[in-house]
Parts: structure tokens; sequence; C-alpha cells
């Protein structure tokens, strides 16, 4: 397939976003980035894929959305460098595992730290508007007000009660990856696969991945610092930055819209 029909539709700094990043360029796979922002993004995203969700890539004309079919839209088009295991055991594995940071992980990260980061609008739009144009982000900020109740319900930020089992189940993913990353700190056999992909991008914003796609962008407000040092000596934040040094490469795109 030509590399100018293959198109990421994302946010900026998604730790979901950022698992379909990390399997393009894993993949080798030249593409081009289309950097929506949140709220705004919904009537975008509705018209091509009848839903609301981030990422979306394109595929010539076909559009797939949700970071599990774009990874197994990869894996069938690019089959190497492989994702999934060839044991079938470790495949279920890793599927299995992957699965579980889709469904429980990634909404519980995300809700902790949405939980804390949306009082600070400045820092919260000068993330996913960096880039644009200085009168989209001013207009952005400008109607964050009406944008951060709907931030809220999408990420599940509902009750004190919905914040505090968050936290609970990102402190319980951060213990699952330091206890069952294997010899070589693999989660589903001796080699990388899509369970180390899944888990280290889904946590990725509990650490400050040395990465261009996911390091926060400077100053960051007290209340980031803070989230950032609520799990920096967390054995499984270890562990993410060592999957990140040693599997993620530079980014494949052209420079995201």
């Amino acid at each position: 397939m030509d590399a100018p029909t293959i198109e990421l539709i994302q946010f900026r700094y998604s730790h979901f976003n950022e698992k379909a990043r990390w399997g393009l360029d894993w993949k080798g796979v030249p593409h081009t980035r289309r950097s929506l922002l949140p709220g705004p993004h919904m009537p975008t995203i509705r018209r091509l894929t009848g839903q609301t969700g981030t990422p979306v890539v394109r595929f010539g004309q076909r559009f797939v959305h949700g970071s599990a079919r774009i990874l197994e839209q990869l894996e069938t088009r690019y089959p190497d460098p492989p994702l999934l295991p060839r044991d079938p055991a470790q495949r279920r594995r890793a599927l299995e595992i992957q699965a579980h940071f889709d469904d429980v992980v990634g909404p519980a990260v995300r809700c902790a730290l949405f939980s804390e980061l949306l009082d600070e609008p400045d820092y919260v739009c000068g993330m996913f508007a960096s880039g644009k144009p200085r009168l989209t982000r001013a207009l952005y900020r400008a109607t964050f007000p009406v944008v951060k109740p709907l931030m809220k319900k999408g990420n599940g930020v509902t009750s004190r009660a919905a914040i505090d089992a968050a936290f609970e189940a990102t402190n319980a993913a951060l213990d699952f990856v330091a206890a069952n990353a294997g010899d070589r700190s693999y989660l589903a056999g001796p080699a990388f696969s899509v369970a180390d992909l899944a888990a280290a991008s889904l946590l990725a914003i509990c650490t400050n991945p040395d990465h261009p796609d996911m390091k926060r962008p400077e100053p960051m407000p007290a209340s980031m610092q803070a989230w950032l040092a609520r799990w920096a000596d967390h054995p499984g934040t270890a562990w993410v930055r060592e999957i990140y040094a040693r599997h993620r490469g530079a980014p494949g795109a052209t420079p995201p819209a």
C-alpha cells in the first residue's frame, strides 16, 4: 500500500493514541498524522466512523477505529516484525493482556490523571493544541469551560468513588507488569509483543518517557509534577521506561498537523 494513503487521526499525548502510533512505528509504516482537539473532534470522527473515539487510521478508503483493531490490521498487512507470538499459548496470553489493559487499565489511568489535570486548563489546552495556529489555540482555551464537562464525562471523572477506583486500578496495573515481566522483561513470551506494547503505552502517562510523542511539555504545573512523583519509584514505571528505551524507536510519521 502506498504510504500517502495511510493517515493516523489522533489526539496528541493520549495513551490510546500512543498505542496506535507505536504500532505504526514498530511496523515501520510511513504515515501522516492529523491531530484533532478533544471535544471539537466529535463531529469529524462521527462522520468518518459512526462513533467518537480516537485513534482512527485511514487505510486507503477504509477507516479503522480503536487501537486493538488498528494493531490487528497492521499485523495482517505488515506481518514483519511481528507483534503476535507464534506459540498459540503465548499468543492467547498476549491478546488477553492487551484486552485487559484496553478494557480496564487504560480507562482507569486516564480517569485518575484527568481527575487532577482538568483543573489546569492552560496546560491541558496547550498540550492538546500544541502545534496548532495561535488563533486555534486561543479559541480552544476560550471554549474550555464548555469542553471540560464533556472531557470529565468522557474520561470517567464522575464521582469520588470512580476516581478512587481508578487510582487503585492504576496501581494494580503497575504491580502486574512489575510482577509478570519475564527474564527479558516481556509479558507474553521471550520477545516483545502486543502485550508489552499495550501495557507500556497505556501506562506511559504514569511516567514521562523520553520520546517525542509522549514526553510532557514543559513547564509542567505542580499537579502534573505530583502525578509523576506519585508513581516515580514504582517498579512498574521502571518497566515502562525500559520497554520504551528498548522498543520505542523514532516516529515514522511526517510532522503531525
